[in-house]
C-alpha cells in the first residue's frame, strides 16, 4: 500500500494551498480549540467532526479508500503544522492518518469495506490497543483468547489506550491461550462496549489534556472470528507491519512541529522582553541559545525526512525510524526547556503559552516507545 500512495500524483499548487490552509487553521481555529480544551479538560466531539469535514483525518490514505492520497513524506509537512497546535488536536490527526495501515495490511476485501474505508472517511474511530499494565509492549502480550465456535473469548487488560473509551472499535492484540512469543498472536477488531468489557477513562495527564486514554478490562468478552485480521499467529506482525516505522517517523515530526512552536514563542518573547534598557534578544547568551535551538529543530527535521524517504522507497527503515524518533524527542525536550528558560519565571505560569507547550512536550518521550526502546532497536540493527 505504501507504493500505491506514493505513486499517486500530487498537484503541487493544490498542496501549497493546503499547507497555507492548515497553517491558518492552526493559528486561528486551532488556538480557539486549545483554549477550550485546556479550560474544560476535554476534547469535544465537535472537533473530531470539524477535522473530518475539513478532510484532515484522511490526508495520507489512498484516494481509492476515500483519502486524499498525499505521499507520506509530504503529509509530514502538514503534520508539522498541526503539531504546533494543541497536542490533543495533533493526536487526532496523527492517529487517524496512520491507523488504517495496520488494519489494511492483512484485511480481507470484506473487512476493508467494513473497517478500513469507514475509518479513513471518519465514520468510525479505531483505537490501537496493544499496551498492557502487566507486560511490556510486544511479544510478551498477556491478554489471551480461547476460541469457542465462531467467537473468540477475550480476557486480559490494556491501558494507556488513546481514544480507548470513545472508539467504535479497538484494534486489539492478544494471543491464543497457552502460546508464547509471536506464536499464536491475533489481531481483533473489538467493539469496546460489548459484554465482558469494562472501559474506564484514566486520570488526567500532565499534558495532552483532554485526550481520552482508556483502561480496558476484558473478561471472556466475545469477539466474532470474522473480526480477526489475518491469520492466527500474525497478530504481532499486523501490529508492526506498515505501522511502527511510519508512526515513529510521524511522532518525530510532531516533535519538530512542537519544538518549532516553542522556538517561535521564545524568539517573540526575547524581542519584547527588556532588562536594564535592552531587549534580551540583544544579549549574546540569549541569542546563542536561540541559535542552538533553531539548529536542533532543523537537524531533527532533516533526520525525520530522511527516514520518511527511506521508508517510502523500501518499506523498511526500522533503525532509521528509531533514530528519527529518538533524536527528535530528545531535541524537543532541549528546545522546550530552553524556550521556558528564555521566558524566565513568567513562562511557568499557565497564562503563558510556553507553559502548555512545555507540558505537552513530555508525552513524546514515550509515544511509540521510550528512548531506551529506540536505542535497543538501533543497536540490534547495528550489531546483528
Amino acid at each position: 500500500m505504501t507504493a500505491t500512495v506514493a505513486a499517486e500524483a500530487l498537484d503541487e499548487s493544490e498542496f501549497v494551498a493546503l499547507k497555507d490552509e492548515v497553517a491558518a487553521y492552526v493559528r486561528a481555529e486551532g488556538e480557539r480549540w486549545a483554549e477550550l480544551i485546556e479550560a474544560e479538560r476535554r476534547v469535544p466531539l465537535e472537533l473530531w467532526d470539524e477535522l473530518r469535514d475539513r478532510g484532515y483525518l484522511r490526508l495520507a490514505a489512498p484516494r481509492s479508500y476515500g483519502g486524499r492520497g498525499i505521499p507520506f513524506s509530504r503529509y509530514l509537512e502538514l503534520l508539522e503544522l498541526f503539531s504546533m497546535s494543541h497536542a490533543s488536536l495533533r493526536m487526532i490527526v496523527h492517529v487517524c492518518n496512520g491507523i488504517w495501515r495496520p488494519m489494511d495490511s492483512h484485511a480481507s476485501e470484506e473487512q476493508r469495506e467494513r473497517f478500513v474505508k469507514p475509518q479513513v472517511r471518519g465514520e468510525i474511530k479505531v483505537a490501537f490497543t496493544l499496551t498492557e499494565p502487566t507486560a511490556g509492549t510486544g511479544a510478551d502480550l498477556r491478554a489471551s483468547v480461547v476460541r469457542e465456535g465462531d467467537a473468540y473469548l477475550l480476557s486480559g487488560e490494556k491501558h494507556l489506550i488513546t481514544f480507548g473509551t470513545i472508539a467504535d472499535y479497538l484494534l486489539c492484540f492478544a494471543r491464543l491461550k497457552g502460546t508464547r512469543g509471536a506464536e499464536g498472536t491475533v489481531a481483533l477488531m473489538v467493539p469496546p462496549l460489548g459484554p465482558g468489557i469494562t472501559a474506564e477513562v484514566m486520570p488526567e495527564t500532565m499534558g495532552v489534556r483532554g485526550t481520552d486514554h482508556g483502561h480496558l478490562i476484558f473478561d471472556r468478552a466475545p469477539v466474532p472470528v470474522e473480526n480477526r485480521l489475518g491469520e492466527e499467529g500474525q497478530g504481532l506482525e499486523i501490529a508492526l507491519s506498515g505501522f511502527l516505522a511510519p508512526s515513529r517517523i510521524a511522532v518525530g515530526m510532531t516533535c519538530v512541529g512542537l519544538a518549532r512552536r516553542a522556538l517561535e514563542l521564545a524568539v517573540d518573547y526575547a524581542k519584547r522582553r527588556e532588562t536594564f534598557g535592552r531587549k534580551i534578544a540583544e544579549r549574546q547568551a540569549i541569542a546563542f541559545r536561540l541559535a542552538e535551538m533553531a539548529t536542533d529543530v532543523q537537524a531533527a527535521r532533516s533526520l525525520v525526512m530522511e527516514a520518511a524517504r527511506m521508508w517510502e522507497s523500501s518499506g523498511g527503515a526500522n533503525a532509521e525510524s528509531a533514530m528519527a524518533k529518538l533524536f527528535a524527542s530528545e531535541m524537543l525536550q532541549r528546545v522546550t526547556d530552553g524556550a521556558l528558560q528564555v521566558h524566565g519565571g513568567i513562562g511557568y505560569w499557565s497564562s503563558s503559552p510556553i507553559e502548555r507547550v512545555y507540558r505537552d512536550a513530555r508525552a513524546q518521550r514515550f509515544e511509540e516507545g521510550t528512548a531506551e526502546i529506540q536505542k535497543t532497536t538501533i543497536a540490534r540493527q547495528m550489531l546483528r
